[in-house]
């Protein structure tokens, strides 16, 4: 860029920094309270909350006990556990069999001949030389 328009951008820059800190300083209260001090005015007064409710009924009234199933829901949960038990049993009679758990039953894996070396490509062209940007 020319040294002018550089010259323009950064007075502009400059200038929005200062107009920044301008309106920070006017527009900011007059007094501010230290540490410990309470606030004062109007909307300093103690609101009372006649319409609060606690987020969670649990801290009141303990846990809340869990409802009973209907037949159905308890069918299905036995019948649940029921086919669990039956592929727990099933991988256990497997496991008794003698098939291999572990890193000795994987495949064996053989491994892949090199690709063909290829021809290396030619070395980046040497930076031309630039002129400084000012």
């Amino acid at each position: 860029m020319p040294r002018p328009v550089l010259q323009v951008v950064a007075t502009a820059i400059v200038a929005a920094c200062l107009g920044a800190f301008a309106l920070g300083v006017f527009t900011a209260p007059s007094r501010s309270r230290l540490p410990g001090d309470g606030p004062a005015g109007k909307s300093a007064e103690v609101l009372q909350a006649t319409e609060a409710q606690p987020l969670i009924d649990e801290r009141i009234q303990g846990a809340a006990t869990p409802d009973e199933l209907t037949p159905e829901e308890q069918a299905a949960l036995d019948a649940e556990k029921k086919a669990r038990a039956e592929a727990a049993a099933l991988a256990k009679a497997e496991a008794e069999k003698g098939a291999p758990a572990g890193p000795e039953s994987a495949p064996v894996l053989t491994p892949v001949p090199p690709p063909a070396e290829a021809a290396q490509p030619a070395p980046p062209p040497p930076p031309k030389a630039e002129e400084p940007p000012f």
